[in-house]
């Protein structure tokens, strides 16, 4: 199977072209960015599918992040994953950012749980716990810091990754295990959301963003009440 991954949930822009029956990246590419991944996308996606030799009516799917992140970043990634999987008729899968960060600590086959969390701001994460066996122990959520952490303690000693990987480990409470691992990543390794989306079930795993929360801009109410071009 061909694979095309994106990535610009966070603060990278990434692609990477997989072969699942060669067990390998055939081209990969990760630029790190807070901002401007839809001028940086498209011209990166053609040169890993140039390094790969790969046309796009060759691949099988196209992989994509679907959150949590950045709405400005989520529309980009997803947006160039349904026109590109539109454009070659093939499908667009969608898989969780905290599911990428989980899946290269679940793969060592360890015995700890992984906690995988990002960065909400105002003292808040996005975070999901999946056990050394994959499966979910609690669902993807958001949270004030200390809730996560008490949500997480009870399955300790526990291993955090994410980009609030050290954030969650500067505020683990004493009388607690310690994490075994942290995991500090500003975003997932693209590898892995290539093979994620290879094992994905299209009809299950669609290309749409993951939304925790409402986004942060508001519209002005008081200007739109004063706005003489507004209907009544």
């Amino acid at each position: 199977m061909l694979v095309l991954a994106i990535d610009t949930a966070l603060a990278a822009c990434s692609a990477a072209v997989l072969d699942t029956e060669q067990a390998t990246l055939l081209a990969s590419e990760q630029l790190a960015m807070a901002r401007g991944q839809a001028e940086a996308l498209m011209p990166m996606i053609e040169r890993v599918m140039v390094a790969a030799d790969v046309g796009f009516t060759a691949l099988d799917r196209i992989a994509v992040t679907t959150g949590p992140g950045s709405f400005t970043g989520l529309r980009v990634g997803i947006s160039a994953a349904r026109g590109l999987a539109l454009a070659a008729g093939r499908p667009a899968v969608g898989l969780t950012t905290l599911s990428a960060y989980a899946a290269p600590l679940v793969a060592e086959s360890r015995p700890h749980a992984v906690l995988s969390a990002i960065d909400a701001r105002h003292d808040h994460a996005y975070f999901q716990l999946v056990g050394g066996d994959g499966l979910m122990r609690l669902r993807p959520a958001i949270a004030p810091i200390d809730e996560v952490i008490a949500a997480s303690r009870e399955h300790a000693p526990l291993r955090v990754v994410g980009n609030a990987a050290q954030l969650i480990a500067s505020r683990w409470p004493a009388d607690a295990p310690r994490p075994v691992q942290v995991d500090m990543q500003p975003a997932p390794d693209i590898a892995w959301v290539a093979w994620l989306g290879a094992a994905a079930d299209p009809t299950k795993a669609p290309a749409r963003p993951l939304y925790l929360r409402a986004p942060d801009a508001r519209p002005q109410t008081s200007a739109l009440a004063h706005d003489p071009a507004r209907p009544s």
